[in-house]
């Protein structure tokens, strides 16, 4: 599969690549909510504690001097906020508000537990009305962007919420609400049924579902074409994401209730994984994928 760091600049990519190999080694909108039942008003390491040798990844990443232009794209920023311990207890706006539907609680900064994020996982996703929002990541321009944690089992949402201060990326608040409050709810609902369960998958898929995969047989070359519905356990992509999703919104913009394009980006690993859905006769459709 061909190697693509996205839009993270060399120096990020480097860093990345640099915590994913020494893992390897050391082996390892919303209004309302309810709290996801393990967790509390404090943050949690989205790792085990003991999973990280003292020594080892995060001195290697805090030792490691962030990039010039960490603060130009969203993108950067992130990936060394969730890889680089002093970093992100510095780009944190504490005492940070906690929204919890009508109460506030403001979270002091001995109560933050250093979190990787979805690095662990190694991915992230977009949720987009069309492939032309994707663009929306590369605009040096951008002053707000919001991660997503999507609880699916639980119909649950934390967003943490991001804004460019003095021209700095810093966490300023944390959200929970309802998945029902998101507005993809309708189709997020549908995903958590396509993710995880195969006989619903296969009833979603298009008659015919166009298709662009790597070409097996030559590098750096895609084939396009179309699988009718039985083929899909042959062809379908490595990683559908279920249970808790990451989901990176940069300001776009859901507006097309007809339409949702779920993007899969590695964490320099090389995955892209991209499926388009289709709202047909009041059912969502998966019309179009690539890998």
């Amino acid at each position: 599969m061909k190697l693509n760091f996205g839009k993270l600049s060399a120096t990020s990519a480097g860093l990345l690549v640099g915590l994913l190999v020494l893992s390897c080694l050391v082996g390892t909108g919303c209004t309302d909510r309810k709290t996801p039942p393990s967790e509390t008003v404090e943050e949690t390491d989205s790792l085990p504690a003991d999973s990280l040798p003292t020594d080892t990844v995060e001195d290697i990443l805090e030792d490691t001097p962030l990039p010039k232009a960490v603060d130009e794209f969203f993108d950067d920023f992130f990936f060394n906020f969730a890889g680089n311990r002093n970093m992100q207890f510095s780009r944190i706006q504490f005492p940070l508000p906690v929204r919890d539907g009508d109460q506030t609680t403001m979270l002091e900064r001995r109560q933050w537990q250093y979190s990787h994020f979805f690095m662990s996982d190694g991915y992230y996703t977009l949720l987009l009305d069309d492939e032309q929002q994707d663009s929306l990541s590369k605009v040096s321009s951008l002053t707000h962007a919001v991660v997503e944690k999507l609880y699916m089992h639980e119909n649950l949402v934390k967003q943490y919420v991001f804004d460019q201060v003095e021209g700095e990326w810093k966490l300023t608040s944390i959200v929970h609400c309802e998945l029902a409050d998101h507005p993809c709810a309708s189709f997020l609902h549908f995903y958590e049924n396509f993710a995880s369960d195969t006989a619903f998958q296969a009833k979603s898929l298009n008659d015919l579902v166009l298709m662009t995969v790597p070409d097996s047989d030559e590098d750096f070359t895609d084939v396009t074409g179309s699988i009718m519905p039985e083929q899909w356990p042959t062809f379908k992509p490595e990683i559908i994401p279920e249970g808790i999703i990451y989901c990176v919104n940069y300001g776009q913009a859901y507006t097309d209730e007809s339409q949702k394009v779920l993007v899969v980006r590695g964490v320099a690993n090389g995955l892209s994984v991209s499926m388009t859905f289709r709202l047909k006769n009041g059912q969502w459709k998966l019309v179009k994928f690539s890998t």
